[in-house]
């Protein structure tokens, strides 16, 4: 339990983080934080003794292309992230995470086929209004909360689809590897045409750039931790915590301002998630009393532990 608070507790408070980054742009913030990571994730990987699990990950094709598309997805929500927070639109991206175990739910309808129950449909239909009232508000489509929904979604499709051979640690060391040329190529042409800020504000900058590989490794090395001593319905009641600090960090601390018709969307978000939890944990009960092994769980079961 402690791991999993640790892990959600973290990505909570990203924004106060990813805030003073600000100097750089969400794209120059994006490649160093796949570089750093990947050197971080090089490290344990040697520590660890992982080069072997690596390896065959590096060789598989099955394992390469899915985690590449992956990885992708994955950069987009990034950069879509960091824009959100350096442009002072924390509340809008906290919207997203709350939205996306929707999006994974319906994710698992339109592509895997998969049957819901009439709960699960019905927190769905409480999203879409909530969606279509808080578009109403802004006066267009919140983009930036759907694209960091559906992308996070996507990438957890993805993730779900290679299976769980691989650990974290080797899963994320092969997304950064198979970005890390593209993103060192772009990012020495930013330096090269002196639009980087690497050396802004010496050393401040450039040690923050360097510690977004810290900041990316060591909450999920405590989420995987989490993950295999927790039961998945208490993991997906604890991922809340991260939009919810979020939430709190844009209003109560970044002085966002949300006018009270915004609340209305926000509170038929909670009432989805609200129904689609419950439902959740109502179903893992009947699993546990039938005491049949889970194996090949459908994504509608792991809509909410994705991170």
């Amino acid at each position: 339990m402690l791991y999993g608070l640790a892990a959600y507790g973290i990505w909570g408070v990203f924004p106060l983080y990813f805030v003073h980054l600000a100097r750089s742009s969400p794209v120059e913030i994006v490649l160093h934080r796949v570089l750093w990571s990947l050197l971080i994730c090089l490290g344990l990987v040697a520590i660890l003794r992982r080069g072997r699990s690596l390896l065959e990950a590096m060789r598989s094709v099955r394992t390469v292309v899915p985690l590449t598309i992956a990885a992708l997805f994955l950069a987009g929500n990034w950069g879509i992230y960091v824009f959100a927070v350096t442009s002072g639109q924390v509340v809008q991206a906290s919207l997203g995470y709350f939205i996306n175990p929707l999006v994974t739910v319906l994710l698992g309808v339109v592509v895997l086929r998969e049957r819901l129950r009439p709960a699960q449909w019905t927190a769905v239909a409480i999203g879409a209004v909530a969606v279509t009232v808080l578009t109403l508000d802004y006066g267009r489509l919140p983009w930036i909360a759907l694209s960091l929904a559906f992308s996070f979604a996507i990438y957890g499709l993805v993730k779900n689809r290679v299976g769980v051979s691989h650990s974290a640690l080797t899963s994320l060391t092969t997304e950064t590897l198979v970005l890390a040329p593209v993103a060192a190529a772009v990012l020495i042409g930013i330096e090269a045409r002196g639009a980087g800020h690497f050396s802004d504000n010496p050393p401040w900058q450039g040690l923050l750039l360097a510690s977004t590989g810290i900041a990316t490794v060591g909450p999920l090395l405590l989420f995987a931790a989490a993950a295999r001593r927790v039961p998945l319905s208490t993991v997906g009641l604890m991922q809340f915590l991260t939009p919810v600090l979020q939430l709190m960090c844009g209003v109560l601390v970044l002085g966002e301002r949300v006018p009270p018709s915004r609340w209305i969307g926000f509170t038929l978000v909670w009432l989805a998630l609200a129904v689609l939890s419950l439902d959740s944990l109502r179903s893992a009960r009947r699993r546990v009393r039938a005491a049949a092994p889970v194996d090949g769980a459908p994504l509608t079961e792991v809509a909410s532990s994705l991170r």
